[in-house]
């Protein structure tokens, strides 16, 4: 069994939690296909009703099914993604399954004059069709790519989910006409791109990569779940 710490930037670790029952508690913890991994420092805790409270704070490991997503720094874009693993507990009830849908949406975002992007989590959507709300978001991505007029975007836009505001600087700058939305271009969103793009040759596109932890959740406020969910 591997212990976790909490997570860190490009570090896939996870809070531990315990369940206070007035007495010392037992441990909360993942449980992948092939392994086990153990959580320790936060406090869980059980209610009468057989539902648990994982705190705010802690960290939940997502993935999604595009090695990126790229969007404009100024625009908000529909994203759904999977928790990665099994949370449990220690006497091995799934509290949040692999696979449960995580429904959110990029949102733009400035930080100390800095613009980027980041997801606000919504709703979960359990495998057994139980919607639950859920307040947690990832850390906030700076990381840009420059489209110019008449370049190559080939690298950028491979196995990229592409936001609509990203989609319109692709086409309109490079003439790329094939690229795939996550939501429909508005004749509003992409005249008003259109005006702006036709006095600039480049512009500026947010890259997100899931698999590097960009969009791990930590949560915001306590989650409250049931045991076998």
């Amino acid at each position: 069994m591997i212990l976790f710490h909490r997570w860190k930037t490009g570090t896939a670790a996870l809070m531990a939690m315990a369940m206070t029952t007035g007495a010392i508690a037992p441990m909360f913890f993942f449980a992948p296909a092939s392994a086990q991994t153990i959580f320790r420092g936060r406090t869980q805790t059980q209610t009468q009703t057989g539902t648990v409270s994982i705190p705010a704070g802690v960290t939940l490991p997502v993935t999604y099914d595009k090695d990126k997503i790229v969007v404009t720094p100024d625009e908000t874009a529909p994203i759904t993604l999977k928790v990665a693993r099994n949370i449990v507990n220690r006497g091995g009830n799934v509290l949040i399954p692999q696979g449960t849908e995580i429904v959110g949406q990029m949102q733009p975002i400035t930080r100390n004059g800095v613009k980027g992007t980041y997801f606000v989590a919504q709703e979960l959507v359990f495998p057994n069709g139980n919607r639950q709300s859920i307040n947690a978001n990832s850390q906030i991505i700076t990381r840009k790519e420059t489209i110019s007029k008449g370049g190559s975007t080939g690298k950028i836009i491979q196995d990229a989910a592409i936001g609509a505001g990203a989609a319109s600087v692709i086409a309109l700058l490079t003439g790329n006409q094939r690229i795939e939305a996550l939501e429909p271009v508005l004749g509003a969103g992409a005249g008003a791109a259109a005006s702006v793009l036709l006095r600039r040759n480049k512009a500026e596109v947010v890259v997100v990569e899931p698999q590097r932890g960009d969009l791990n959740l930590t949560l915001r406020s306590n989650l409250l779940v049931s045991r076998g969910y």
